[in-house]
């Protein structure tokens, strides 16, 4: 595995293995915090990319926040998709195991789409992945429905660069259901939009497997989020058509939407932060439990070019697991992962003390 052989230090700055570090005392709002940077030119030349890193000259818009704008297309359709959901719930006991196992395995190929590729290996260049690996993801991606490759990306990077800001697209400080759901019900925040716009995000205008996806993409939701997954359970062993459609295609795909959003809201308000304390996102074992591996999120804002998004390898994570796999048959290669000795420097040094009862 490559790893980032980079030390941290309180001051002063320090060129090593992996690029300079710098440490310097800087202002978010009412915060004031002191950031270990990596030399940005050093990590783009090895990622490609480097909008995925917090920027700390943002500053929000003095006056009043605009009016919510809100989208009743979204609300109307996720409202029906959740009354679906629960009536499936109600369908379980008539199902097929047969069915209810396919549904499972959608569910987990769908998270992988979304987890091992538009999160990992598109948003933060994380690892690399051969085509066939990356063809597969995105046929993953697009059963899953979260929005295409390209678009996910740009949201995903926005949120990093201006966490918990007016820029982030589901901004935590604005409560749980707005990170949660209420982002996708209403229009975007101005300032979403003007950041999103300035992102370089030619690495992924270059990816013509990504670019395939999102010049096809809703016919392909069409095919692998609802027909796919509904057609196989009747075809193969004579499902009822209204279970085939209501469990492996409404229920599954709910489940894995609230199982990504979670990620943007509990993730954000629920757990401890042993990386840093001067940040929101948290360490939720729950919610990785759900989103296979993507709920230690005080980590992942804290290393966010971690392939892994955690310290603790396999251990509620079957997306590091999957990857690791890839590696092993060849499909993937150059995992990015941070040393020991920097998790140790840097929870000594921002995090909340939880560290040391494990």
């Amino acid at each position: 595995i490559h790893c980032y052989l980079f030390k941290e230090f309180s001051s002063t700055s320090s060129t090593t293995a992996g690029g300079t570090v710098t440490s310097r005392v800087t202002s978010n709002g009412n915060a004031v915090t002191e950031k270990d940077l990596l030399n940005h030119e050093d990590l783009a030349a090895d990622r490609g990319m480097i909008d995925d890193i917090f920027d700390e000259t943002y500053r929000e818009k003095e006056g009043p926040k605009p009016p919510l704008r809100y989208v009743w297309r979204n609300i109307i359709l996720m409202s029906l998709l959740h009354l679906g959901a629960l009536f499936a719930l109600t369908l379980i006991p008539s199902a097929k195991i047969q069915t209810l196992a396919w549904a499972l395995l959608c569910f987990v190929v769908s998270a992988l789409g979304i987890t091992a590729g538009s999160h990992r290996l598109w948003s933060h260049r994380s690892y690399k992945a051969t085509l066939p690996l990356r063809i597969f993801l995105t046929i993953a991606n697009s059963m899953a429905f979260q929005n295409d490759i390209y678009e996910w990306v740009r949201d995903h990077r926005v949120h990093h660069k201006f966490s918990e800001t007016d820029a982030d697209p589901h901004n935590a400080m604005r409560g749980f259901f707005f990170s949660h759901i209420g982002w996708l019900l209403v229009r975007k925040h101005p300032d979403v939009i003007e950041k999103g716009q300035k992102l370089d995000l030619s690495d992924i205008k270059a990816d013509k497997v990504v670019m395939f996806q999102r010049r096809y993409y809703k016919p392909s939701v069409v095919l692998l989020c609802f027909t796919l997954p509904s057609v196989v359970p009747w075809y193969f062993w004579d499902e009822s058509i209204i279970i085939s459609f209501f469990i492996p295609a409404i229920l599954r795909y709910t489940v894995g939407l609230n199982c990504t959003w979670l990620v943007n809201s509990a993730a954000h308000m629920f757990g401890n932060r042993p990386y840093d304390q001067n940040i929101n996102p948290r360490e939720n074992p729950l919610v990785s439990l759900g989103a296979i591996g993507e709920g230690f999120h005080n980590y992942h804002h804290t290393f966010p070019y971690d392939y892994s998004t955690s310290e603790f390898g396999w251990r509620f994570n079957l997306t590091t697991a999957f990857i690791d796999l890839m590696c092993l048959l060849g499909l993937a290669s150059d995992r990015k992962k941070v040393s020991k000795e920097v998790i140790l420097a840097r929870k000594l040094r921002t995090g909340d003390g939880s560290h040391k009862s494990g």
